[in-house]
């Protein structure tokens, strides 16, 4: 992951997430801008890497596991909350990378 982005091409985390596809897309009709399902754009292989290791992460009683567990708990399907926990990793990762600190749990 670190290979393949370079933080400085991005101007918050937001855009990040949006380029490894896990931001939503947005479907405007009129006034009403629901938003609907992560976009399918994106670098697929940086989602697939957030994603399958956020599965794992899920089952360990770290903060990953209880954010997993809170998610489920509000009535999330299992994907989707991986996807949440991928994207909350993706922002720690930004800000890393970003800030050029380590990282303390």
């Amino acid at each position: 992951m670190v290979i393949s982005i370079d933080i400085a091409d991005f101007a918050g985390r937001d855009r990040l997430a949006s380029r490894c596809g896990l931001a939503p897309r947005n479907r405007r009709s009129g006034t009403s801008i629901p938003s609907v399902s992560a976009s399918w754009q994106g670098n697929k292989r940086l989602k697939n890497l957030l994603v399958f290791s956020s599965n794992c992460l899920s089952r360990s009683r770290n903060r990953w596991g209880e954010y997993y567990a809170r998610c489920r708990d509000r009535g999330i399907p299992h994907g989707k909350a991986l996807k949440a926990v991928a994207r909350k990793r993706l922002e720690v990762i930004y800000a890393i990378m970003g800030g050029k600190v380590p990282y303390a749990a």
